[in-house]
């Protein structure tokens, strides 16, 4: 089976490895000649994911057209990129199984991945890959755990089967709204509690806070449609306890640096930036409560102090878990 990953960042360089060791033919995507030729020429993303050789199976090309044959398509790339690259590339694309591989919610429509993908791509089939997960670690290898949601189950099934390998288990829902809003929503509360502990508020503050976290998610969530048992599950709560418990997070560093008065390198996409911002706007649109992802948001905005943030929060009326 061809598959082809568009982005050849940390995360997409670690599917392409996992994959191609599996026995398929992956062509990898980067926007820049000059990334994909060194990528030829070391046999490597030594770039985005050093250490890890590419197989022989996976070509590197920066030409969309090499590519676009393939019937899965998976959307490695941020998500505020996501609608903006479709747009351009859908004549090309459209027809394909398309994959998003992003987690977040595009600041410009209020919308996930697959209902972009739907309506720029309407004759794809849209599904979106996500949960508990670290490219490093897919790429050497080791266990993970992943949902595939996508709205057809019987493609879902056939993407589960094709995209599964002896290390890298996807467990399949039509949920989409409840998978995407999981891994989006989490990046926010990976923030708060990267802040937490940046500021030194200690390990039991960090748990009080992914807990309350978590209940936010669940409003928003099934506001819009979700299953409480979908965020009960890889892409909602085993995401979160992953990015709120590792700086390999970027959400989680981000926060840190935050709590912790430093600086952050403005060159690494942090996905719950915008998506606090867009989750501010669709919390107050259908009037749910989430004053931890209010107060993300503010931080990020530089609206409000870490000292601020924490008073306003400790000071929210007491009641009823």
């Amino acid at each position: 089976m061809k598959v082809a990953i568009l982005g050849a960042g940390a995360f997409g360089t670690a599917l392409a490895v996992t994959l191609a060791r599996n026995g398929a033919e992956v062509g990898l995507w980067t926007r820049d000649p000059d990334h994909a030729a060194a990528m030829r020429r070391e046999g490597a993303n030594t770039r985005r994911l050093p250490g890890v050789d590419l197989p022989e199976s996976v070509s590197v090309s920066a030409k969309i057209a090499d590519f676009s044959a393939a019937p899965i398509q998976l959307l490695a790339m941020p998500m505020q990129e996501l609608a903006g690259f479709l747009t351009a590339h859908c004549a090309a694309l459209d027809g394909k199984a398309l994959v998003a591989c992003a987690k977040g919610i595009d600041l410009a429509t209020g919308r996930g991945p697959t209902a972009i993908i739907a309506q720029t791509c309407p004759h794809s089939t849209a599904a979106v890959l996500t949960g508990p997960s670290f490219a490093g670690d897919i790429a050497r290898g080791l266990p993970t755990a992943l949902t595939l949601a996508c709205g057809d189950d019987a493609r879902g099934k056939v993407l589960q089967d094709t995209l599964s390998t002896p290390t890298l288990r996807l467990y399949r829902t039509a949920d989409t709204v409840g998978a995407e809003l999981g891994g989006a929503l989490k990046n926010v509360i990976a923030i708060a509690a990267g802040v937490v502990i940046g500021a030194r508020l200690g390990d039991s503050a960090r748990a009080a806070l992914m807990t309350r976290g978590f209940a936010e998610m669940n409003r928003l969530a099934q506001a819009l449609g979700a299953r409480a048992e979908t965020l009960a599950g890889l892409s909602g709560l085993g995401d979160l306890v992953l990015t709120c418990t590792s700086l390999q997070s970027r959400n989680f560093r981000f926060g840190h640096a935050l709590g912790a008065g430093e600086a952050f390198d403005p060159g690494v996409t942090v996905e719950g930036s915008a998506t606090a911002k867009a989750v501010s706007v669709l919390a107050e649109k259908h009037r749910i409560e989430m004053p931890i992802a209010f107060m993300v948001a503010a931080l990020v905005d530089r609206k409000i102090t870490v000292e601020d943030a924490m008073t306003a929060l400790l000071a929210r009326p007491l009641k009823k878990e």
